[in-house]
């Protein structure tokens, strides 16, 4: 089975991938209800309003690191011959950490004090919700691993 950089950086997915991350934020969003989720989607929607394009340009940005972190996750699901969505579910604070560790060395680096200012106040609620993320980027990383599965099945030998 190939590396999770190989499934998804490569340049025919890696549009691909920026985009279903963008949609995979855009529902995690929506979906949170109540007064933290007041704040979230407030903020998100702040972080929109500041620089529109914002939420795909750092996606493309942190993808990389984001598939670093997240690689031996995969390695060890394929070692263990076990799907990657489950997985990450029973690994999600550590999933949650991996990928916060990069937003939190970005944020720490943002020159924008608005952005700065709306990641600090969330970022005490962020591994909550990251932990909430963990299914959605399972199946995410199970579509592109499915599709690999598939042309190398179908490729001739």
């Amino acid at each position: 089975m190939p590396t999770l950089t190989d499934m998804l950086l490569v340049p025919g997915n890696r549009p691909k991938v920026i985009a279903d991350c963008v949609q995979l934020i855009n529902e995690e969003v929506d979906s949170k209800g109540g007064l933290t989720g007041l704040a979230v989607k407030g903020a998100y929607a702040l972080v929109k309003a500041v620089k529109p394009g914002f939420v795909t340009e750092a996606v493309d940005h942190m993808l990389d690191d984001f598939v670093k972190r997240l690689e031996p996750f995969w390695a060890d699901a394929q070692t263990k011959n076990e799907p990657i969505g489950p997985l990450m579910n029973a690994r999600a604070p550590q999933v949650a950490d991996a990928l916060l560790a990069i937003s939190d060395e970005r944020a720490a680096r943002s020159t924008n004090p608005t952005l700065k200012k709306a990641y600090e106040k969330l970022r005490p609620t962020g591994k909550k919700h990251v932990e909430q993320a963990v299914p959605r980027v399972g199946r995410l990383i199970q579509k592109y691993a499915s599709a690999a599965a598939s042309a190398s099945a179908a490729a001739p030998v």
